[in-house]
């Protein structure tokens, strides 16, 4: 018999239990489920009641309602409901965000000092500036007078 390419569980196919069989007591599920399902369901009424007389400040989760802590550190979410927000308060920046804002602002600073030519780095590039123009002149001029030298030597010739 070809089961194809998944092989089943080797306990055997499985076996549901009908409403009937459940009514009727003869269900396959086993006996221990419903001792501890019905132990639960009576924790679960006990503890409710309890609750109900007492002022119900959280839902709590697992085993959080049945035992009572009291730790300093425990945070707990803070859940605002969009008509509980307050659009006048500025928002707190993430010390990062901080950071990144600061950085910037530093940057800025720094280059319209630049600019201005108040910083060390700017004095050296506009001294470095100077020199290069400098020798520019001096360059053109020279090359004015090889060409001025030239022409008289051509002139010269065609004397």
């Amino acid at each position: 018999m070809g089961r194809g390419k998944f092989k089943g569980k080797p306990t055997g196919q499985r076996q549901f239990s009908t409403p009937e069989d459940i009514l009727a007591g003869n269900s396959t599920r086993p006996r221990t489920f419903k001792r501890v399902e019905a132990e639960y369901e009576e924790e679960v009424c006990d503890v409710e009641s309890g609750e109900e007389s007492e002022e119900k400040t959280e839902s709590r989760k697992g085993t959080e309602g049945l035992i009572e802590i009291n730790n300093p550190n425990l945070v707990k979410s803070k859940n605002l409901k969009a008509k509980d927000v307050d659009f006048g308060r500025p928002t707190e920046l993430s010390r990062r965000e901080r950071e990144e804002l600061e950085k910037q602002r530093s940057h800025e600073r720094y280059m319209k000092l630049q600019e201005q030519g108040k910083t060390e780095k700017a004095r050296q590039d506009l001294e470095r500036l100077a020199l290069i123009r400098q020798e520019r002149a001096e360059a053109a001029k020279r090359r004015e007078e090889e060409r001025g030298a030239k022409e008289q030597k051509k002139a010269e010739a065609r004397k």
